[in-house]
């Protein structure tokens, strides 16, 4: 019959901010942090960042003026502070992101445990350590015992514990042969006995690719995060080659400009604020989608979603619960109720999918009897993709067969039988309702349709609205004909379907939408999923599915709900608005401190510019200290921010390029007119 839902996921509510229930900046992990903050001042690491790295080689010039200089000691060593500050603030920024990232790599080591496998060879069964299983071996697990590693189970069914993983408490049912046969080593089996076959070689598992990629200091930049490091690193060598050649302006003027001024000077014209915070900022988007329980293999993976403008859903599971259930049996031609229930309780006796069993739950609702002698003897047509039909051979020489009405009014007319004539209204009429109609019939009759009806999930519409205000399109594939699929995708809010969909059709329509120059998202746990998963720019794997579509994704969703591709979606956009927000904030936050101390440098010699004074700053030390003040205190207040995400709100790109100009923009620039101004009123008062 129909194929069978083994895992039934949980709906979660998309909710990004609630589910970061944990303090942005942790006791613990901020005490190791400012101790890998001073480790990280290694020149080794430094020159990785190169905005820091000109900061912290400032800081040492300063020093050493502070140190050989007699002239302006206090002013150079106040300089030498405030630099070594600034470059320890942005050390500590990237060390919070990382701690998250080590926190949860601790947590999952401590749930790697080197266990013993009873491995097969040759006829024998052999005791060894997991450590030693290498690919292709075949392993027993008996109820109690760990998986020893990752595998495909190739014989036996299980009730496997994935909580050490997936921090689901209710075990899953894993068999062979089907799209669930997938295991994780260190899970544990809590019923039954399977053979499975190691996938993985050891460091090669699973568990170890989630505490690799759950570590910061093992993540990769993403390109968009290497094209703004380069776009920072341009401008940063702009300014450097200004400040060297300002000089030559000065002396022309008159007045000659110290070292440690011309460090203040680069420190607060270079971007320093987004340089400092730029690789937390990755890391911690990284961070935000393994909370959400779905390990991504790349930080590109996460900004490619946020860049997603089309999203491939399966209905059944995904849009609707999947949970097919009979819901009235409609006899047609002139056949009666109790003929029409008759032949639908025949076909289900040995039907043991969710839709079989609801047919005979049905028939005990309304009363009908259901006679389960009549298995004896009778022999079992299961259901095929070829046929799309499965039923019964009894002993008393009837057949019965259940199954798509296309496939039953075909073998009915093989037998020499008639159509009815209501019978494609009743059909239809099925479909136009959403639901997928069965047809039965015994021998050469025709006896009714079976109205299966699957609901669509709570709030669906609500979020599809959502991903369109993003400007997101949505795309439901489905097995069903095109009246169901087109009644499902005007209930749930989809924007297109492609009913009576194939494995081939996803590949068509994501490369049609790719040949558009979409980026494009699907969900799959299936082998026959695995091409697509692969195609697509983002590809979601179920955790419970099979090895093959595991390997073709990029993504893997831990608790094994498709839904999760939109909240997917959702943290790569938060990713994204999150940088550019702090970019933005970061560029606007430098033409202030240009207005703080450039006019402060240069209107002894060029009165004129006391124009451009417009903060009314005390004297020329005083502005420069508080702008090189402003400039390091500003990176740690910014560190939640950049660990939690700006709050995210579903907009098109122009409403949210107006957003960050007005909240990001504007404030970048009145922050720090109002920062600079309140310590240089304080430095005023103490020097």
């Amino acid at each position: 019959m129909m194929e069978q839902v083994k895992h039934q996921p949980t709906e979660q509510e998309p909710n990004i901010p609630e589910r970061e229930s944990k303090s942005a900046v942790n006791p613990s992990i901020a005490k190791q942090a400012t101790l890998d903050a001073f480790k990280k001042l290694n020149p080794v690491h430094m020159v990785k960042q190169p905005i820091m790295f000109v900061v912290w080689i400032g800081c040492l010039m300063a020093i050493g003026y502070t140190i050989f200089i007699d002239e302006m000691r206090g002013f150079n060593l106040a300089v030498s502070i405030i630099l070594f500050l600034t470059v320890l603030f942005a050390n500590f920024a990237e060390s919070i992101a990382e701690g998250r990232g080590k926190a949860q790599a601790d947590s999952l080591k401590a749930s790697k445990a080197d266990v013993m496998a009873r491995k097969r060879v040759g006829q024998m069964i052999e005791k060894v350590s997991s450590a030693t299983l290498r690919k292709g071996d075949i392993v027993f697990v008996r109820t109690g015992e760990y998986v020893p590693g990752d595998g495909e189970i190739i014989k036996g069914l299980a009730s496997i514990d994935e909580s050490a993983i997936t921090g689901e408490s209710a075990p899953v049912i894993k068999e062979a042969g089907g799209d669930f046969s997938s295991v994780i080593g260190g899970t544990l089996v809590v019923s039954d006995e399977i053979e499975v076959r190691i996938t993985s070689n050891p460091g090669e598992s699973f568990l170890d690719q989630m505490i690799a990629l759950v570590e910061g200091a093992s993540r990769q930049k993403t390109p968009n995060e290497l094209a703004l490091s380069t776009l920072l690193t341009s401008l940063t060598l702009i300014f450097l080659l200004v400040v060297m050649t300002l000089p030559v302006f000065t002396n022309y003027l008159g007045f000659e400009l110290s070292g440690p001024i011309l460090i203040a000077l680069l420190v607060c014209l270079i971007p320093t604020t987004i340089g400092g915070l730029l690789s937390a900022i990755g890391i911690a988007g990284m961070d935000r989608v393994t909370r959400f329980n779905v390990i991504a293999m790349s930080g590109k993976a996460v900004e490619a979603a946020g860049d997603i403008q089309t999203i491939i859903l399966d209905k059944t599971g995904t849009i609707t619960f999947g949970n097919r259930m009979a819901s009235d049996i409609t006899p047609v031609g002139d056949v009666t109720q109790e003929a029409a229930f008759e032949g639908a309780i025949l076909s289900s006796l040995a039907d043991e999918t969710p839709e079989g069993r609801s047919v005979l739950e049905l028939a005990g609702l309304r009363n009908m009897p259901i006679d389960q002698d009549k298995l004896q003897g009778a022999e079992i047509i299961p259901f095929r993709a070829e046929t799309r039909m499965s039923g019964l051979d009894l002993t008393d020489g009837r057949r019965v067969r259940k199954g798509a009405g296309q496939a039953i009014q075909q073998w009915v007319t093989e037998q020499g039988g008639v159509i009815p004539d209501n019978l494609q209204t009743t059909v239809d009429q099925i479909a136009r309702l959403g639901g997928t109609p069965l047809v039965v019939a015994i021998d050469q009759t025709i006896l009714g349709v079976i109205y299966l009806k699957d609901t669509v999930k709570p709030g669906m519409r609500e979020r599809f609205d959502r991903l369109r205000e993003m400007g997101i399109k949505t795309v439901m594939c489905t097995g069903d004909n095109p009246l169901t699929a087109a009644t499902i995708a005007r209930e749930a809010g989809v924007d297109d379907f492609v009913a009576e969909c194939t494995p081939e059709d996803k590949i068509r329509v994501i490369k049609q939408e790719q040949a558009a120059g979409h980026l494009v998202a699907m969900t799959g746990d299936g082998t026959n999923d695995a091409p697509a998963l692969a195609q697509a720019d983002v590809g979601l794997a179920m955790n419970s599915g099979t090895q093959a579509a595991k390997e073709a994704a990029n993504m893997i969703d831990l608790d094994s709900n498709p839904t999760k591709i939109i909240e997917v979606v959702e943290i790569g956009k938060q990713l994204l608005m999150t940088r550019g927000a702090l970019t933005t904030f970061s560029i606007a936050n430098d033409v202030a401190k240009y207005f703080a101390i450039i006019p402060a440098m240069f209107m002894v010699a060029i009165p004129e510019m006391e124009l451009l004074n417009i903060m009314r700053l005390d004297s020329p030390t005083t502005a420069i200290l508080s702008a090189l003040i402003f400039n390091a205190i500003i990176i740690p207040m910014l560190i939640p921010l950049a660990m939690k995400g700006v709050s995210y709100k579903p907009m098109t790109a122009d409403q949210l390029l107006g957003r960050n100009l007005l909240i990001y923009g504007l404030g970048g620039v009145i922050v720090p007119f109002i920062g600079i101004k309140i310590i240089d009123v304080l430095l005023a008062s103490i020097l």
